[in-house]
């Protein structure tokens, strides 16, 4: 596997993409290619196998769908000739979005398809040939399985957030997908973190890629992280506090359990936040009008589990907060990459109690340096300290990734709260 410098950049023309997607870049008020389009999008452009380890929101999906939409802009033909595959409904109507919005001004077309709904009206949508399927693996293997789809025309494949299929067992069904596409066709590969099995599929399905690395293990540069030591039985109330402070905007806050999530929603609700639950019981459309809800800004806190920390592109997140620990190391970064997207800044604070102690270790561990620990006025506990990369215990959280090379230092006024306020409800009323 290859790797390359990133080029000097000098605006998407140089890449000397169709008009027609030039003017759906600068709708979409992209000036200059971040970082992993710089390293991706040359060897891509060139058909080359794309091999790219890139925390979530940093601009990846732009990354494969130019490409694959330059590519059929210059050689029309009838569908479906790429296949992007995502782990959950919610990142595959993202990446959706996305590819609608890059090719707004050309004659591409694009179709979803995922389970919790009817198959109808995808198989519908089937029939009319769509040049670009994002689909999620199961859904995706059923009609495959029905021959309602073909994808023996397939010429791109992109496996995003590789990881995460793995993590929900995915790799079964990626096999048997694996397995109906044509031999000879370009490999798009993109994953958060490269755990073994990733780096196994990626070495079996990439022929000799361009490989672009991105701070992969470290959350973005634009958020800021701590935790945050509590008694269990305060953290509700620790929540208030935050919720509560100048500073914030929104938030997205994940629980372990799905009943966790809708008890607690339905709490923050009762005194008198905007908040809905996100969480695997619900059906598609009430999943879907809850994203809406929390993108139109008619609800403030979105309480969810795991299964929405891939698939939330939502750029006024100020705050993402683990109320509860996640289970494995991957996920801290995962989650707390829902805010500081887009170059924007934000904060995660995680709920740390005395039983978190072994996957504290374990995430420290994996971002290679310690995490800031964050006392607030009020809810102290005998959490153990740490001495951290800022300096010391109880110094303000480490901004984005700290390999033990550097650290951020200073103050962050944001993230220094003083005594507990009053509940929100006395600042907003109920909606």
């Amino acid at each position: 596997m290859s790797a390359s410098p990133v080029p000097t950049t000098g605006g998407f023309e140089q890449y000397r993409l169709d008009a027609a997607l030039l003017r759906g870049v600068s709708a979409l008020g992209f000036l200059e290619p971040r970082p992993i389009q710089a390293r991706a999008l040359p060897a891509a452009l060139a058909g080359r196998d794309v091999l790219g380890l890139a925390q979530t929101g940093t601009g990846k999906t732009a990354a494969f769908a130019l490409p694959i939409l330059q590519r059929l802009i210059e050689a029309p033909g009838p569908g479906p000739r790429a296949l992007v595959l995502a782990p959950t409904r919610e990142l595959a109507t993202q990446i959706d979005a996305e590819f609608r919005a890059l090719a707004k001004f050309a004659r591409v077309s694009t179709l979803t398809i995922y389970g919790g709904v009817s198959s109808r009206a995808q198989i519908a949508g089937l029939r009319r040939r769509p040049d670009v399927l994002v689909a999620c693996p199961g859904r995706l293997l059923d009609l495959l399985q029905q021959r309602e789809v073909r994808l023996d025309r397939i010429e791109t494949l992109v496996i995003d957030e590789a990881d995460h299929m793995f993590d929900m067992g995915f790799l079964p069904d990626l096999r048997r997908i694996l397995a109906a596409l044509p031999a000879r066709r370009r490999n798009l590969l993109f994953s958060a973190t490269m755990p073994s099995a990733i780096r196994g599929l990626a070495d079996q399905i990439l022929a000799d890629p361009h490989v672009v690395e991105l701070d992969h293990v470290g959350p973005a540069a634009t958020s800021e992280h701590a935790l945050y030591p509590v008694r269990e039985t305060s953290k509700r109330d620790l929540l208030e506090h935050i919720l509560g402070a100048d500073g914030f905007e929104s938030a997205i806050v994940f629980t372990r359990t799905k009943h966790r999530a809708r008890r607690l929603a339905e709490q923050l609700d009762r005194a008198g936040h905007r908040a809905v639950a996100l969480q695997g019981n619900m059906s598609q459309s009430q999943r879907d009008r809850a994203m809406r809800g929390f993108r139109d800004r008619r609800f403030d806190v979105l309480v969810a589990t795991d299964i929405a920390a891939r698939g939330i592109d939502v750029s006024q997140v100020s705050h993402v907060i683990n109320f509860d620990v996640p289970n494995v190391p991957e996920a801290y970064t995962h989650r707390i990459g829902r805010t500081g997207r887009s170059e924007r800044e934000g904060k995660a604070c995680t709920f740390v109690t005395g039983e978190d102690r072994g996957m504290v270790a374990a995430i420290e561990r994996m971002l290679g340096a310690p995490i800031a620990r964050q006392r607030v006025a009020g809810f102290e506990t005998d959490f153990p300290e740490a001495t951290t990369s800022s300096g010391g215990p109880g110094r303000p959280a480490s901004r984005g990734r700290n390999n033990g090379r550097r650290s951020s230092g200073g103050s962050s006024p944001s993230l220094s709260y003083g005594a507990p306020r009053g509940p929100r409800s006395s600042r907003r009323g109920r909606r």
